[in-house]
């Protein structure tokens, strides 16, 4: 009986829409076709998500080329739209529905939509891109932007207006694609949250392959899993105390130089540690291809020096560089193979393009994230993305782009740092109320529990330590340069 009186209050608020949810399903999209348009009862359970308010569904299959064949969904809230779009990207590989973020934004009253980035297949599995060069760019940009351009028509359809403004919301392989709309697409967002962004592609397989290549150089080579903890409680005994508080983590692990030969290691292992740590690069021209994992990485370093390489990263060699299934990880060289992966990427899945001017240009606004501890993506890669835009705009870019490296943390989340924050809200204060993010409020949890808060600081500043009280209360630090 409940049931039956929401669906006639929801078919009552519905029909003040522009259009119905049903009606949607016989839409005709130019190289798409809608497969289903159907309202969802509060409460409903979709993808394991649960607690979701009422949302129309729609779900399309999108074929830009003869060889596409793109999943996206498509959550209109209804009620209790809040006028706004975000887009929510994926991991790694992508290929499947990102269910968790869709759930998350239309929470908060957004609609909301996703993309399997054209393929079906979990984040680890390249095997998609094998002989098939047009998934390769539906998975690289095509997908996302063409999602971008669905949901918006849907959107102006069923609520008769197009959402007043549009964000862009993703971590890892979602980072990347955030990057890659402000670089190829400037008008799809006016706000874009990029969380540890794999944007050198090409740079962090070559990096992994670098870590995997070391550790495996024979058996006594590798570095087992039981002895991380001993190395990072090492790194924190040399290094912890250089920010002025000592709390276990490392404010700014570039400012902490520590030798591996220190380490409770065999001479064969120290090397491989400092491989680990140390920038992938070309034996020939001593050119940095993608920078080093840092100090205080040390617990997530079976990520690429486990008994496997990490297979996001083989897999972009097997499948789009070498096309051979069979290929060995050991015979990667690091001078032409490179050279040829990056000639053969040419900027199709690489984010790397500097030239933000045209989204900065129409009021883009962009906050890009990165744990300092990473252990997949190496945080320096952020740091220098964002010194090749600040060199090629000639300058200051605060009022549109700034990155926040968060101590501690490892990838997208977790980690012994601060890894609770809202970047949304932080991004729609700037693009909403032009309120510019110079401090974001993060908490360390654990157990349900707020045990400590600190302040992201944009980067280069640091949070620095007044002096007095606590110093688990961010009200106590103050963000400024080193």
């Amino acid at each position: 009986m409940l049931k039956l009186l929401f669906s006639a209050a929801l078919f009552l608020t519905a029909s003040a829409f522009a259009a119905t949810c049903d009606s949607l399903g016989s839409l005709a999209f130019p190289q798409s076709s809608v497969t289903s348009a159907k309202l969802v009862d509060s409460g409903e359970v979709i993808g394991a998500q649960k607690g979701l308010p009422a949302f129309c569904r729609v779900e399309l299959t999108l074929k830009p080329t003869s060889d596409s064949d793109i999943k996206v969904e498509v959550w209109l809230p209804a009620p209790g739209w809040n006028g706004k779009f975000q887009a929510v990207g994926n991991g790694a590989w992508g290929g499947s529905i990102n269910y968790a973020a869709m759930a998350e934004a239309v929470r908060h009253g957004y609609a909301t939509s996703s993309t399997d980035t054209g393929h079906t297949g979990s984040g680890g599995d390249g095997r998609f891109a094998l002989g098939h060069p047009e998934k390769v760019v539906d998975y690289a940009y095509r997908s996302e932007h063409e999602m971008t351009l669905r949901a918006k028509a849907l959107i102006s359809t069923f609520y008769g207006r197009a959402p007043r403004l549009s964000y862009w919301n993703g971590c890892s392989g979602g980072g990347r694609q955030g990057l890659k709309e402000a670089q190829r697409f400037p008008d799809d967002f006016d706000g874009i949250i990029a969380g540890a962004p794999a944007s050198n592609w090409t740079g962090r397989s070559t990096q992994s392959l670098w870590i995997a290549q070391a550790v495996h150089k024979d058996e006594a080579s590798f570095i087992p899993s039981t002895k991380y903890p001993s190395i990072h409680k090492a790194v924190l005994e040399a290094c912890d105390a250089n920010d002025g508080v000592k709390d276990g983590v490392l404010e700014d692990p570039t400012r902490c130089k520590v030798d591996p030969g220190a380490f409770d290691l065999t001479a064969a292992q120290v090397e491989a540690a400092r491989k680990i740590y140390s920038a992938a690069r070309n034996p020939r021209t001593g050119r940095v291809i993608f920078p080093g994992l840092e100090p205080g990485s040390e617990l997530g370093w079976a990520t690429h020096g486990g008994q496997q390489p990490f297979s996001a990263a083989s897999d972009h060699f097997k499948y789009v560089v070498f096309q051979d299934p069979s290929w060995d990880y050991r015979t990667l060289n690091f001078d032409a193979d490179i050279e040829r992966a990056e000639k053969i990427d040419s900027g199709t899945i690489n984010a790397q393009d500097p030239n933000l001017k045209p989204f900065f240009a129409r009021g883009g606004k962009l906050i890009q994230y990165h744990g300092w501890s990473d252990p997949q993506i190496s945080p320096g890669s952020s740091v220098t993305y964002y010194k090749t835009v600040v060199d090629s705009l000639g300058g200051n870019v605060a009022d549109s782009y700034r990155l926040f490296m968060v101590p501690g943390m490892a990838h997208c989340g977790r980690g012994e740092g601060t890894d609770t924050f809202d970047m949304l809200s932080a991004l729609e204060q700037w693009v909403e109320q032009g309120k510019a993010p110079d401090r974001i409020p993060a908490a360390r949890v654990v157990d349900g529990k707020t045990v400590r808060t600190r302040p992201l600081c944009p980067y280069p500043q640091l949070a620095t330590y007044t002096g007095t009280g606590s110093t688990d209360d961010a009200a106590n630090f103050v963000c400024k340069l080193p």
